[in-house]
């Protein structure tokens, strides 16, 4: 079966076409590299020691992504091409609304033309907003997100289900999942940030590497056992296997429609400074950190159940907090400090 990866050069795509590949799957990348380099296709090849078809190509160009489906003669997609970052898409909502939603209309567009009929998206943990009760569950009510990258999500969840209601023959899941961290444990890909990084483990090892010259934590005053605030983490080698069982379960579907979510986590929440102080004990480094303000769009806590993903998709997360922070830090001094 020949899947085609969207945005397989990002951090948790690279990670799953890995996965991919080890479960017996041909892999199509494309991606247009704008928040990823072409050194990532290469990490890939290290580790499969084989070639990898990819395609420089933006989502967002409808004619080329069905050649590229025809000609490959794709089976299945799996779309993660999207901006990311929750802060970033407060200050320019129009560019997350413009690019991840377009995108993937046209993934779906493409789909119909073409005659795909499975499809993973790549959802997320924040169409949940800040909920009342944790851990959430799939059938916690989503609420208006706190940023408009969570709102691309949910909004583009509701895109993917209403097509798939009005359209025989597709089949589709949205996994939403949780804060992923770590990096491949032969160092060879990992998280790659453009410049000064969204998210707290890559900053937190930028900072460990000298590269940047403290953290700050943004809020010390919630109502959290010490103040910060609460996420599950997951290992990104976990996540990529939840890819990998998703487009199986969806292949082995009798169904002609069908449309599910899963949370995709390890069901435990850990405040930023149990994080911060895991990392300087697995690694053996202090880091250097302060308590800052709070920052706008951030949820105080969350962390989700995982038993749909157990029981349905056979998928659960193998891998520690001190697995994923080790090999946080071994991508880091390996790729980062070449």
């Amino acid at each position: 079966m020949k899947i085609l990866v969207t945005g397989g050069a990002g951090f948790i795509g690279s990670h799953t076409v890995v996965e991919l590949y080890k479960a017996g799957f041909e892999v199509v990348v494309i991606d247009n590299f704008s928040n990823s380099t072409i050194d990532v296709i290469a990490g890939i090849e290290k580790i499969l020691n084989v070639p990898i078809k990819y395609f420089s190509v933006d989502c967002n160009d409808s004619g080329i992504l069905e050649k590229i489906i025809e000609y490959e003669k794709i089976e299945g997609i799996i779309h993660f091409a999207a901006f990311k970052s929750v802060n970033e898409s407060i200050n320019e909502p129009l560019k997350y609304y413009n690019n991840n939603i377009n995108s993937t209309i046209n993934v779906l567009n493409a789909m119909k033309k073409t005659g795909v009929k499975n499809l993973v998206f790549s959802s997320s943990c924040t169409v949940y907003g800040q909920p009342e009760d944790v851990p959430v569950t799939e059938l916690t009510s989503r609420k208006q997100a706190t940023s408009p990258y969570g709102n691309t999500k949910s909004i583009c969840e509701d895109i993917i289900s209403d097509t798939v209601e009005s359209r025989p023959g597709i089949k589709a899941v949205a996994l939403r999942y949780f804060n992923p961290v770590g990096a491949h444990e032969s160092g060879f890909i990992g998280e790659l940030p453009l410049g000064i990084p969204n998210n707290l483990v890559p900053y937190i090892t930028q900072v460990a590497s000298g590269k940047l010259d403290k953290l700050t934590i943004f809020g010390g005053d919630y109502n959290t056992i010490d103040g910060t605030c609460i996420r599950d983490f997951i290992h990104v080698v976990d996540l990529a296997k939840s890819h990998v069982a998703s487009i199986k379960y969806l292949n082995e579907l009798s169904n002609s429609n069908f449309y599910d979510v899963f949370n995709i986590g390890t069901g435990k929440g850990y405040t930023v400074l149990e994080l911060i102080n895991r990392f300087e004990k697995v690694n053996k480094i202090k880091l250097n950190y302060l308590i800052g303000d709070r920052r706008e769009g951030d949820t105080e806590q969350i962390y989700g159940c995982v038993t749909k993903a157990k029981d349905i998709l056979d998928w659960k997360a193998e891998l520690t907090i001190d697995d994923m922070l080790r090999d946080a830090w071994n991508w880091q001094k390996k790729y980062c400090l070449k």
